[in-house]
């Protein structure tokens, strides 16, 4: 039997009509939840919805309970009791609800020869030019001195204004031409215009001063309040169905949104499970995973020792340790399509093809896999199995030509407890681009995918 042969998904499979309805569903889940706080919002609301109740306010575990749990609203888990008791081990699918942007600086707001703007701090790794020249909007939170918070969204709503961040007209662009691109718009370049009408009277930074006014008469926001803020630039408008056949999507923050919905349409209706279903939503993997909210805490092991507690009417530390390591798991990330137009930076036979299915990769990391998990063949061998018997339609591929640069995922921080972790999402163009895309038919066979791995018995 020679190499697997990969065909267009679209040859044999067509959407039927409760798929068409799921991706226009993610259309507006990709278009409202554009910060990890909005998704997880969004996400969290769904999951209460279809009967998943709170940890802190359930007393026992038992086959075909939900529970969710959220972490800071940034993050969280959702779980399924299998008929299975959780020692046994349990199956999971995890994603992240964070993606590139810019963030803006504690104290952002300034005046320079009469124009008004926000400092940024970008977030995760992004083409700086990219950001320019656009229509952006802000998002995020804001604790007053009191403790209230405050929620801001300005730039969505057709009534709005948007943001936008200047760039160098061509004219005078010589110098800038002559640069690297990484080296063109610089980060401290990358300042949101606010506006330029000063406010009555005399004196220095009358502009600015007009800003705070704006602010603190819609939000109550003073300036000393930016301190304790969260505050996102991200680009304005909704997502799309794109192409002449509608046969993709592009919009914000696919990487790694696709992921997260697709896993949460897998568990959507599950009811009794053989092992114990678990979704995952992380933040904070754009870099690294760090904080209390990325992948490096421990709120799934904390999580599991719960379970086990309301499962067994104690906590047992050993069983805590058992259940994570008999555990299997789904990194659910995306991988780098392959777009022609740059064919020199991947290798076409490790590569992932739009509209070919689901990508595992038993790999990803950077620099002779550093920051990998690399899964065992174990497992992916078990994976080929489910998906097959399932006729997911599936590829394998890497990110990029070996030395040429790559990438990490979750999959290493799930994998240090010895559970088995295979990365496996779908192919984006222009992946950490203000707009991302992906096929239709590849987050149906990723819904599927993931449905099938959460619910397979052996």
């Amino acid at each position: 039997m020679g190499t697997k042969k990969l065909k267009s998904a679209w040859d044999h499979y067509s959407l039927s009509e409760n798929e068409g309805l799921a991706m226009r569903d993610y259309i507006s889940f990709l278009s409202e939840g554009k910060t990890e706080r909005e998704s997880w919002q969004i996400l969290e609301g769904w999951a209460k919805n279809a009967g998943f109740q709170r940890l802190d306010e359930t007393t026992s575990f038992k086959a075909g309970q939900k529970v969710r749990l959220s972490v800071r609203g940034k993050a969280g888990i959702f779980a399924i009791a299998g008929l299975r008791p959780l020692g046994e081990g349990f199956r999971l699918v995890a994603a992240h609800i964070d993606a590139p942007r810019l963030d803006l600086k504690q104290r952002p707001l300034y005046e320079e020869e009469g124009l008004a703007f926000f400092k940024t701090h970008y977030y995760g790794g992004i083409k700086k030019y990219q950001w320019t020249a656009l229509p952006l909007a802000l998002h995020g939170v804001v604790f007053l001195r009191d403790g209230a918070k405050i929620e801001i969204v300005i730039g969505e709503d057709d009534k709005d204004p948007i943001l936008t961040i200047p760039d160098l007209l061509p004219h005078l662009a010589k110098e800038q031409n002559d640069k690297k691109l990484r080296e063109a718009i610089t980060g401290e370049g990358l300042n949101i215009l606010l506006g330029h009408k000063p406010s009555p009277g005399e004196g220095d930074e009358r502009v600015k001063s007009s800003i705070l006014d704006i602010l603190k008469e819609r939000y109550g926001i003073e300036e000393d309040d930016f301190v304790s803020a969260e505050l996102e630039i991200v680009p304005a408008g909704k997502a799309r169905f794109a192409g002449l056949d509608r046969s993709f999507i592009a919009g914000y923050g696919q990487d790694d949104r696709v992921c997260a919905y697709a896993a949460w349409k897998a568990i959507e209706e599950l009811e009794q499970p053989e092992w114990t279903t678990i979704v995952l939503l992380s933040d904070k993997e754009e870099i690294g995973s760090e904080s209390n909210t990325g992948m490096k805490a421990r709120y799934l092991e904390n999580f599991i020792a719960e379970l086990i507690n309301l499962q067994n009417g104690s906590y047992d530390g050993l069983l805590v340790r058992r259940a994570l390591a008999k555990s299997k798991a789904l990194s659910a990330d995306v991988a780098a399509g392959f777009d022609p137009n740059y064919s020199e930076v991947m290798d076409k036979r490790n590569a992932a093809f739009l509209g070919r299915g689901i990508v595992i990769s038993k790999y990803t990391g950077s620099g002779g896999k550093y920051g990998s998990n690399d899964a065992n063949p174990e497992f992916v061998a078990e994976i080929r199995q489910i998906f097959d018997e399932a006729k997911i339609d599936w590829q394998t591929a890497e990110l990029g030509k070996v030395d040429q640069g790559g990438g990490g995922t979750i999959a290493q921080y799930m994998a240090v407890y010895g559970m088995e972790v295979l990365d496996c999402g779908v192919g984006v163009l222009s992946m950490h681009a203000p707009w991302e895309t992906i096929s239709v038919i590849d987050l149906v066979m990723m819904i599927r995918a993931y449905h099938a791995f959460l619910t397979y018995k052996k």
